[in-house]
């Protein structure tokens, strides 16, 4: 239990360890701990540590955050709070990891879609010199695999690879057994009906026209939105940051039967934890 000190001149007075009284230096901002001496504020150990810019620029960039449906560009941010692209682009990523879902209330079940999706330009857009010879269409692109409950939560995780083991792994983890796992025909999906109700559909043959609950357009929907928002927003973003791009579309998408105000409120109420600059780019 951490004690706290006043001081009143030269003198320093110690407050009773019950009393829980936080003693501010003379600038009214600055705490000191009775214990290890150090001196703190109380942006110690949340998204704002060490910020040089004032919490009204940060309460803004929060409502730009969580009130535009596909997310804000740096560069758009930097001309709203009238401060650098570079900042802008630090503040947002800060954000994105206060935004990240720290784990379910409880695992998905009901009727449940589960599917895979690719990240990154075409092949055949890249320069020649890039391109990786004999590949096709998701050559080069972060895989994603996503679980949703219908007219409930969103999970999604960037992942090395879809082959079986990992779909398999994630549903397991986010998934109540027993639950109705909606998915297409991709083989990663195989096997799964010894643990879940497994229903498959085959877009290319148009069977979700004859069966109007196996699907999972509400997934492909989302995914549409969030392609929208790195194309037409972000235009391209790193492999490296992605699932922080995600834990900002989740956020907002499992948010978005509430309003504006309990939106931002919501992104208050999960500020803790420091990203540092160092930490924010290193590689690995």
């Amino acid at each position: 239990m951490r004690r706290w000190e006043t001081r009143a001149g030269n003198a320093s007075v110690r407050k009773p360890e019950a009393d829980e009284i936080l003693g501010s230096f003379s600038d009214n901002r600055t705490h000191k701990c009775g214990d290890c001496r150090k001196r703190f504020s109380v942006k110690v150990g949340t998204i704002f540590e060490d910020t040089k810019l004032p919490l009204r620029k940060w309460f803004m960039a929060i409502w730009m955050v969580t009130c535009h449906t596909k997310g804000i560009a740096s560069t758009q941010l930097a001309k709203g709070l009238k401060i650098t692209q570079k900042s802008a682009w630090f503040v947002l990523h800060r954000l994105r990891r206060a935004a990240r879902t720290k784990s379910i209330a409880k695992p998905l079940e009901g009727m449940v879609e589960a599917d895979e999706t690719y990240i990154g330009g075409r092949e055949k857009n890249r320069d020649s010199d890039k391109r990786t010879p004999g590949s096709r269409g998701g050559a080069n692109k972060a895989a994603v695999i996503s679980i949703m409950e219908r007219d409930g939560g969103l999970q999604a995780k960037a992942v090395p690879t879809t082959t079986a083991m990992v779909p398999h792994a994630e549903l397991d983890t986010n998934v109540a057994p027993g639950a109705h796992v909606m998915t297409d025909e991709h083989p990663g999906y195989l096997n799964i009906g010894q643990k879940f109700y497994h229903r498959m559909v085959n877009y290319l043959i148009g069977e979700s026209l004859k069966h109007h609950f196996i699907h999972t357009n509400g997934l492909e929907n989302a995914w549409s939105l969030f392609k929208r928002k790195v194309y037409g927003i972000h235009h391209w973003m790193s492999g490296q940051h992605l699932d922080r791009y995600l834990a900002e579309f989740m956020f907002r998408y499992n948010r978005r039967a509430m309003g504006e105000n309990s939106r931002a409120n919501a992104l208050l109420g999960q500020i803790e934890g420091r990203l540092t600059c160092k930490g924010l780019i290193a590689r690995g």
